[in-house]
C-alpha cells in the first residue's frame, strides 16, 4: 500500500490492505442491476476528456465526466481543489506567501480522529454506512460522530456510483453510493476519504504484478499510471504488494473484453476482497491516526504519569513516507522534508506558520 499520508494527507495518497474479515463478502443487500463489487466508479459507463491536473504540487491525469473530475475511477477532485499548471506552493527565505487560497491547502487529516458525517436521508440500505463505520471503529482509531454543525464532514448521499474526495477537504464533501455499493465498497470509499489511494499504482508495482494494457478499455488506461508516473517515488507502508488492501482493484478493472487486466506475474488472476481493512491497510491508517481502537484491551491500572501522554497524539512521521501537509505532497527523509517539481529535483523545504520554504 502506498504510502501517503494525508495531511491531505496523503499517505492520503496512501495505499494499505485487509485481513480476516469481520464483515461477511457474500452479505446479501439491495443492489441495482450494477455491482461494484470488482471495482468502484463514480460513473459507471461514462467516460469523458482526460487531462492533466496539479494537486498539492504533483500532476494527475484526470478525466471529466458531467463536469467532475474523476481520478482512477472513483477519486473525486473539485475545480477549485486543483489547476491546470503547476502553482507556487513553496517560497524563498524571506519571501511573503500569497494571501490567495492556495489550491490543495484545504486538504487534511481529520483533527483529533474525529470524522464527522451525516446520511441523506434518501439514501437506500443505510445499514452499508453503520456497519461500515462500525468496522472503521473496531479496526483503527478513527471515530465517526454524527454531525451537529460542524463544518468539515462527510455526506453519505444516493448516487449512479461508488467515490469520494481524498481526505479533509473543508465543508460538506460527499461520499456517493449507488444501491449497488455494498458495505465493502463503503469501507473503502471511507479510506479515500480519511487520506488512502488505491494499491496497484504503488511505486514497485511492476516486482509483482503485469498490467494487461491490451485488454483495459480505450480510454481507462490512465487509471493504471503509477504513482512513480506522477512524479512519487520512495518506500510503501507494506514491503509487499498487499493483494488483500480493500484499496487494491481487481484483475478485471475497467476490461475491454472480459479478460483480465491486472494479473500476478505468473499470470493468474486474484479476487480483489471488499470485506474489510487488511493488515497492511491498519498499519498505513495507524501512521496517520495513532490511537487505540475500540477493541484494544486497556493495559493494567497503573499511577497516573506525572506527564501525561497527549490524548490525541501527532501523526508518526516516517522516513522514506509521503505526506500532503498545508497543500503540499512532501517525501519524509533523514528526518526532514523534501519536494520534488513536476520538473526538477529534489530540495529540502521547511514549514513555517504554516507555509513551505525552501532550506
Amino acid at each position: 500500500m502506498k504510502k501517503r499520508s494525508l495531511i491531505f494527507l496523503l499517505p492520503a495518497l496512501v495505499l494499505f490492505s485487509c485481513s480476516d474479515d469481520p464483515i461477511n463478502e457474500n452479505e446479501t443487500e439491495t443492489k441495482s442491476e450494477i455491482s461494484f463489487e470488482n471495482v468502484e466508479v463514480a460513473y459507471p459507463g461514462k467516460s469523458g476528456n482526460v487531462s492533466d491536473i496539479y494537486f498539492a504540487g504533483k500532476r494527475l491525469p484526470v478525466e471529466n465526466i458531467d463536469g467532475n473530475l474523476v481520478y482512477q475511477g472513483d477519486i473525486i477532485f473539485s475545480k477549485d481543489m486543483v489547476t491546470d499548471q503547476e502553482q507556487k506552493l513553496v517560497y524563498d527565505k524571506g519571501e511573503t506567501p500569497s494571501q490567495q487560497k492556495s489550491v490543495g491547502r484545504t486538504s487534511s487529516y481529520w483533527p483529533d480522529n474525529i470524522v464527522y458525517y451525516a446520511i441523506d436521508a434518501t439514501l437506500p440500505d443505510q445499514t452499508r454506512v453503520s456497519d461500515a463505520i462500525a468496522h472503521w471503529e473496531s479496526t483503527t482509531a478513527v471515530k465517526f460522530v454524527q454531525r451537529s454543525g460542524e463544518a468539515n464532514y462527510i455526506y453519505f448521499t444516493p448516487g449512479g456510483g461508488c467515490s469520494s474526495y481524498i481526505g479533509m477537504i473543508g465543508g460538506r464533501q460527499n461520499i456517493t453510493l449507488a444501491s449497488g455499493c455494498s458495505t465493502g465498497n463503503t469501507i473503502h470509499e471511507i479510506g479515500h476519504a480519511v487520506g488512502l489511494w488505491h494499491e496497484q499504482s504503488r511505486v514497485d508495482r511492476d516486482s509483482y504484478i503485469t498490467i494487461n494494457f491490451q485488454n483495459i478499455t480505450s480510454g481507462a488506461e490512465h487509471n493504471f499510471r503509477t504513482y512513480e508516473e506522477s512524479g512519487y517515488d520512495g518506500s510503501e507502508f507494506t514491503s509487499t504488494l498487499d493483494f488483500g488492501s480493500i484499496m487494491m482493484y481487481s484483475s478485471y478493472s475497467f476490461s475491454a473484453n472480459g479478460q483480465p487486466t491486472i494479473v500476478k506475474l505468473d499470470g493468474s488472476t486474484y479476487n480483489a476482497q471488499r470485506n474489510g481493512l487488511s493488515g497492511g491497510d491498519v498499519e498505513g491508517i495507524f501512521s496517520m491516526y495513532p490511537g487505540e481502537t475500540a477493541g484494544t484491551t486497556p493495559p493494567p491500572t497503573e499511577p497516573t504519569p506525572t506527564t501525561p501522554e497527549p490524548t490525541n497524539p501527532e501523526p508518526t512521521y516516517i522516513n522514506g513516507e509521503y505526506y500532503t501537509i498545508a497543500g503540499l505532497t512532501v517525501l519524509r527523509k533523514k528526518d526532514s522534508w523534501f519536494y520534488k517539481k513536476d520538473r526538477g529535483g529534489w530540495q529540502e523545504v521547511v514549514l513555517i506558520d504554516g507555509s513551505w520554504y525552501f532550506v
